[in-house]
């Protein structure tokens, strides 16, 4: 079995105008300071991490792993959520995901698919020159708006979907598996690819490409009521990432999974702190190291309560303490009776071997 690495955190949700935020060196020390030991670098920050460069320079890719190792950190994986999503847009979110893009393609639809594909393309290169083995990103969605079969779903609507979705992933699946790294889709509200029903159907689509895999999330399957445990034992040969982030369910006779409409703080279902919701770690880490999960556990603050540097402050030890460091040998070995290949029959009551 292999000890996960950690603790690691997703720097998206931590990036702004003021010092230490606004530089990836500051970052790096902030992070660095709290205890981390990796970050999962979002690249739709050009002035934190420049993805284009990075798919072509060998020499850029290695000055960005040298600052971020003057602080004791190294990457863990490129993040392309935003890009990704952009890969499948349904038009009903157009104006919304349309701030996803660069400037020049907003409300170019087409433009807009072409770019976020070539992004996706860059960022299989820039992962292989930094030397990493996972991807972070979104599916997008067609279908998503008909996620409620109201009204009835004409036949075929999903089946074209996921056929349309497969075939714009493919080339970039392909891509990355020449480069030698994972795609890892965080099954996410909002994505085609929100549970294991849709990953296989996805992964059906695709006749089972190799590169296609999950980044883990278990906040996500809280929310919509998926049991997160037993995801692991159906797939984790494709859990290829790992975001550790705390949720909490509290239905109430006014609402449920759907929340009503409501902000954050006020639905049933939301995203909290690292040990402040309901998620139990101790069992998703216990269960990852069982089926030898060889990835990190990177922290992805989410919540509706607490402020962000207290979230990442705790989070780093939360991660550290339940992070298993692996036996290099069985438990009750103390107790090995030693016994050669000759006395094992004489053992079983058989006689010894002739």
């Amino acid at each position: 079995m292999k000890t996960i690495k950690g603790p690691a955190i997703f720097l998206a949700q931590f990036i702004g105008d003021d010092p230490p935020f606004d530089t990836l060196q500051g970052l790096a020390g902030w992070a660095a300071e709290l205890g981390f030991t990796g970050v999962q670098l979002p690249t739709n920050h050009p002035h934190l991490f420049d993805l284009n460069q990075a798919a072509h320079s060998q020499t850029y890719c290695d000055e960005v792993a040298g600052q971020l190792a003057e602080h004791g950190l190294v990457i863990t994986e490129l993040s392309t959520h935003l890009q990704g999503q952009l890969v499948a847009v349904h038009p009903a979110y157009d104006s919304l995901f349309d701030q996803f893009a660069a400037p020049e393609m907003r409300g170019k639809p087409t433009a807009r698919t072409e770019w976020a594909v070539n992004q996706l393309m860059a960022a299989a290169k820039a992962s292989q020159r930094l030397g990493l083995t996972a991807h972070a990103t979104f599916s997008g969605a067609f279908a998503w708006p008909y996620l409620y079969p109201w009204p009835q779903r004409p036949a075929g609507l999903i089946d074209e979907a996921f056929a349309e979705l497969a075939r714009r992933w493919r080339p970039v699946l392909d891509a990355f598996d020449e480069q030698g790294v994972d795609v890892c889709y965080e099954l996410h509200p909002g994505e085609d690819l929100h549970d294991g029903v849709t990953f296989e159907r996805f992964l059906a689509a695709l006749d089972a490409h190799p590169r296609a895999n999950i980044l883990y999330d278990p906040s996500h399957f809280v929310l919509q009521q998926l049991d997160y445990l037993a995801f692991i034992d159906i797939y984790h040969q494709r859990i290829k990432a790992f975001h550790v982030k705390d949720a909490e369910f509290r239905p109430t006779g006014r609402q449920g999974v759907y929340g009503g409409y409501q902000d954050w703080q006020d639905r049933a279902g939301r995203f909290r702190s690292l040990g402040d919701g309901q998620i139990d770690f101790t069992a998703i880490f216990s269960k990852l190291t069982q089926y030898d999960y060889a990835g990190w556990a990177v922290l992805e603050w989410e919540c509706a309560l607490k402020h962000p540097q207290s979230g990442a402050a705790e989070g780093a030890q939360f991660i550290r303490q339940h992070i298993i460091r692996v036996a290099d040998h069985a438990f009750d070995d103390f107790a090995d009776s030693r016994l050669d290949p000759a006395q094992l029959s004489t053992l079983l009551g058989l006689g010894a071997k002739t």
